[in-house]
């Protein structure tokens, strides 16, 4: 289960005070830009769809008060109007509903790729540290909260601000008093929204917040589920998530207090538009201006054109609340590179490949990890880089691996003949192809053992894979065609191994990196393991803690203080006095040492 804190899930995308940035909703507004076509029809169908509504709306009172103030039945043309407009309303409300769901569909699915990417670029720097239900709170529940601002907001806002302008435009013609009746009340209901937006994302970040916490802790409850019950813990843990539970709806629930407040002030601005309305109606009749029919058809059009903007303003109230889902998805979205890609790839020359650390430092933002590592593995060799806890050895693999870039030097890989290749100007794909890294917790996916194998060479034959199988041990575990469970959790420690190592082997790297990859297995089994890895042309640095395995090496690399301080075989470092190997070997567990 993972030790990370709940500190990892609150400030993706938020600013130092933990509001969402500004701003965060409409950098996701060029999502759209490779759906134009779509866009322009959700539009257009928003706009019929309001501005059919009006008509209606406009053309039913002028029939009424044709009907009550002249006495007069209307006519076969109106009726055809009216009922064309019921049919465009009716076609254009489901074709508009259709639309925009569609494309706020297939935005999403963009942009869950997107954020998986982001984090794939990212990782393991922006990935190390937080928890995977955070992870997946990002990667699925904030991307589908994101639906409705897709969905509800683009068109509905292009839409309303279009009809609220033509129908303006008309009551300025008609009679000035109703549009300067529903002029103000527009604008209030416009900038309602952004009254209380800061508020509306703190309540929005809360909501999210407390919901990334409640997956972070389910997925880790169902991870631990074993540990849990085999120490007596689950009641614990099942008032946490009650706990956790709570948190979400203490949330909601002031989310939806606020926004029934919010609900509550637009229907008093509808109010007080009627009485606006209903007041320049009355001076207008008084005036002369309107009279007959056209009174009730002009106050049902100067009332007409705000409900689109009442249901903007209304959709611009949630789609604020959506600041902290959106600075999330953003964030990862936009995440740098932790090892950005070479501009011009330089290409690996066949053949076995020599691994070169030349002054390489690093740090992961704190004190230095490594300062000035200078390690030369020769093409064939096999090194054993040895060190206590904390020394920096995995750093080391994961630097040739190129998860992260020196922050100093160079690491190399060097051809027998040519001149050394920085691995960051190499094509990740090709680096992958020939440097393969193999931790000592590498997870298995759910599905058969053949498919975990072929994780890393998809092409390999059924004779090549049964053959690497067999090398590695795993053909005895279970026929390749078993299931096996998410993260491998019907098997054992060791049965793991042989099958990352198996998995490794599949993809014929030219230089292999075992970190601590065997040392769930007994001596008999490091000891047959390690004589299946021997091949001759390939590079392989072993970082271990148990002496059998480092014994076996050609030659051994002792890291001290972020620096390379000793090297040489195992007769000459052992037996020497005072040797960094022997004060490396004696931080070492009991386990480990035999």
């Amino acid at each position: 289960m993972s030790s990370a804190t709940d500190t990892g899930t609150t400030d993706i995308g938020t600013t130092d005070t933990g509001v969402p940035a500004r701003g965060s909703l409409r950098a996701l507004l060029p999502a759209l830009a490779g759906h134009r076509a779509m866009t322009a029809r959700t539009c257009a169908a928003a706009l019929l769809e309001q501005g059919s509504l009006v008509a209606l709306t406009t053309l039913a009172a002028h029939t009424v008060g044709t009907a009550v103030a002249e006495g007069r039945a209307p006519s076969a043309a109106t009726v055809t109007a009216l009922a064309a407009l019921v049919l465009v309303r009716a076609l254009t409300t489901w074709r508009e509903m259709d639309l925009s769901h569609d494309l706020a569909y297939r935005v999403l699915s963009a942009l869950r790729v997107r954020v998986f990417d982001g984090l794939a670029r990212s990782a393991p720097a922006r990935v190390a540290g937080r928890r995977s239900g955070d992870l997946a709170a990002t990667a699925m529940a904030d991307v589908e909260a994101l639906e409705f601002f897709y969905a509800h907001t683009t068109a509905q806002l292009l839409a309303a601000g279009t009809v609220l302008t033509g129908g303006t435009a008309v009551l300025f013609t008609v009679e000035p008093w109703l549009a300067a009746a529903v002029l103000p009340v527009a604008a209030l209901l416009a900038v309602a929204p952004f009254a209380d937006a800061r508020g509306r994302a703190v309540r929005g970040n809360r909501t999210r917040t407390a919901a990334a916490r409640l997956s972070a802790d389910t997925v880790e409850t169902v991870d631990g589920l074993r540990e849990l019950l085999a120490f007596g813990a689950l009641d614990g843990r099942r008032r946490r998530l009650a706990a956790r539970g709570r948190e979400v709806g203490d949330a909601q629930r002031a989310e939806a207090t606020r926004e029934a407040v919010a609900a509550a002030v637009r229907d008093l601005l509808a109010v007080v538009a009627v009485l606006g309305v209903v007041a320049a109606a009355a001076r207008s009749v008084t005036d002369g201006g309107l009279h007959g029919p056209w009174v009730p058809a002009a106050m049902a059009l100067a009332l007409s054109v705000l409900g689109p903007v009442a249901e903007s303003a209304r959709s611009l109230s949630q789609a604020v609340a959506l600041r902290a889902a959106a600075a999330r998805v953003g964030a990862a979205v936009r995440a740098p590179a932790s090892a950005p890609p070479p501009a011009v790839p330089r290409p690996l020359p066949p053949g076995p490949l020599a691994v070169r650390f030349h002054r390489v430092s690093f740090d992961y933002g704190g004190g230095p990890v490594l300062d000035g590592v200078e390690l030369t593995v020769r093409a064939g060799e096999t090194l054993a880089l040895v060190g206590a806890s904390g020394a920096g050895k995995s750093t080391c693999a994961h630097l040739l691996a190129r998860f992260w870039d020196p922050s100093g030097g160079v690491v190399e890989l060097v051809p027998a003949d040519g001149d050394p290749v920085d691995i960051r100007e190499v094509a990740d794909a090709e680096l992958r192809r020939a440097v393969a890294l193999v931790g000592q917790e590498t997870p298995l996916f759910h599905g058969t053992l053949a498919e975990n194998l072929r994780l890393a060479a998809p092409e390999a034959d059924d004779e090549l894979l049964a053959a690497t199988a067999r090398l590695c041990g795993v053909d005895r575990i279970a026929p390749l065609d078993t299931l096996v469970g998410e993260r491998g959790s019907t098997l054992s420690g060791g049965q793991r191994a042989r099958i990352a190592l198996a998995r490794a082997l599949l993809a014929r790297p030219r230089v292999l990196v075992l970190d601590e990859s065997t040392a769930h297995l007994d001596n008999a089994g490091d000891a047959q393991l390690a004589t299946a890895l021997h091949e001759e042309s390939r590079t392989t640095i072993v970082i271990a803690h148990r002496r059998a395995t480092i014994r076996r090496t050609d030659r051994i690399a002792v890291l001290e203080a972020g620096r390379i301080t000793e090297e040489g075989t195992w007769d000459e470092l052992a037996g020497r006095p005072g040797s960094a190997l022997n004060r490396a070997l004696a931080t070492s567990s009991p386990a480990s040492r035999p």
